[in-house]
């Protein structure tokens, strides 16, 4: 009998050290963030992107959802596929004519999408095939497309021909409409008939309403540029403003009940892909008994799990227009990725983070949404998408908008 409790005992010693978290383990739990929201827009459910370079098209046409959303509470579906299929014809199009000396690649704009809107139209999701189906996959997976369209598009853009067929661009709608699907030239919705442009004028916006932010010194503030990223290859207008304008911006729009489309820089040391973004100062890390030099020497799963471990005790820098400007003339700032940008929240230390929407699925530690710090989101922005209906009243003046 004694020997049976002793075993007991022993089992008992076991499941409770079992049940003990590791003091590491711990010390991340205690530091995790606790968001409180402190506003959130309506915004359309989470889609996953899959393995293609079209986040520019997913965060822009959730942005244009949001708005309809906001200003007839109507909720729809709409087609990353048809603005592939029309844009990326356009971008080859551009190649060609510049005889090569322009980029076809996956990616593209904000702009990229109004632009397919405003001359194209637009279909909801289930008037094309759905992404991926048509070569057996369940999701986007454009590497294969992209094979076979580069060198097609290379072809003629080098061509030594003294006159250039037109054919060409047949061949390439052929491969676009095979591995995304015809856009259609009609489509019934909700029992009546449209056409991509009718449809889009049904959806109630205002195509005038939207602009570009940005915040670069090598360009006059309150006046427009074209922001130099390969991506940009349409070349509109980003309004630039001072730093604190451009993020005042931010913040007035989802006071107002407006997202943001937001494009930025994700390849950073305090992006992760659990879900949060801080601005990882690490001139400063030696307070936490590493320094500068310690920081860098660290792999990049070393770093995740460090930002985690310290968690809402995270110092970060500040952002500033020396340093944003700085980052992007080395190319430290770079045009990675966009997302939508739909609330604000706050931690238990009263730190405050924007809310948004990825397209990487339902992902992550909050199931596809990321919280990324003010201060992140400010140093990192390349640029945004927002209705110049949700600036404040004295930068709209000073755009004379």
């Amino acid at each position: 009998m004694k020997k049976l409790f002793i075993m007991a005992s022993m089992v008992l010693c076991a499941m409770s050290a079992m049940a003990q978290p590791k003091a590491e383990d711990q010390k991340k739990d205690d530091n995790k963030p606790v968001f409180t929201v402190v506003k959130e827009i309506p915004i359309t459910s989470i889609k996953n992107q899959s393995r293609s370079g079209t986040c520019w098209n997913y965060s822009t046409l959730s942005f244009f959802e949001a708005e309809i959303l906001k200003k007839s509470k109507k909720t729809y579906d709409l087609c990353e596929m048809f603005v592939c299929n029309k844009n990326y014809l356009d971008r080859a199009v551009t190649k060609v004519r510049m005889h090569g000396d322009a980029q076809f690649s996956q990616g593209g704009s904000a702009y990229d999408v109004l632009y397919v809107l405003q001359n194209y139209g637009i279909c909801p999701e289930d008037a094309m095939p759905l992404p991926g189906t048509l070569y057996g996959d369940t999701l986007n997976n454009f590497n294969q497309l992209f094979e076979v369209m580069e060198p097609y598009v290379n072809a003629v853009a080098h061509s030594t021909a003294k006159t250039l067929n037109p054919a060409w661009k047949n061949g390439l709608q052929g491969i676009l409409d095979a591995y995304l699907g015809e856009c259609p030239e009609e489509f019934t919705y909700e029992g009546k008939n449209y056409t991509p442009k009718s449809f889009a004028q049904s959806l109630g916006l205002d195509w005038n309403d939207y602009i570009s932010i940005t915040s670069y010194t090598h360009h006059p503030f309150y006046t427009e540029f074209a922001v130099e990223v390969q991506d940009n290859w349409r070349q509109p207008g980003s309004w630039n403003l001072p730093i604190d304008e451009m993020a005042r911006v931010i913040d007035n729009a989802i006071e107002q009940g407006y997202t943001v489309a937001w494009g930025g820089d994700v390849s950073e040391d305090g992006f992760t892909r659990q879900g949060l973004a801080l601005l990882y100062d690490t001139e400063n890390a030696d307070q936490t008994g590493s320094d500068m030099a310690h920081w860098l020497k660290l792999s990049a799963a070393e770093k995740v799990n460090k930002i985690r471990e310290q968690g809402v005790n995270l110092v970060e820098s500040v952002p500033s227009q020396e340093q944003r400007q700085k980052e992007f003339d080395d190319w430290t700032l770079t045009d990675d990725h966009g997302m939508l940008i739909f609330g604000i929240a706050k931690d238990q230390t009263g730190r405050e983070y924007y809310m948004v929407k990825n397209s990487w699925g339902i992902s992550g530690e909050y199931d596809g949404i990321w919280y990324m710090s003010k201060n992140f989101i400010v140093a990192k922005t390349m640029d945004f998408m927002v209705n110049k209906n949700a600036l404040p009243k004295d930068i709209k003046k000073k755009l004379g908008l």
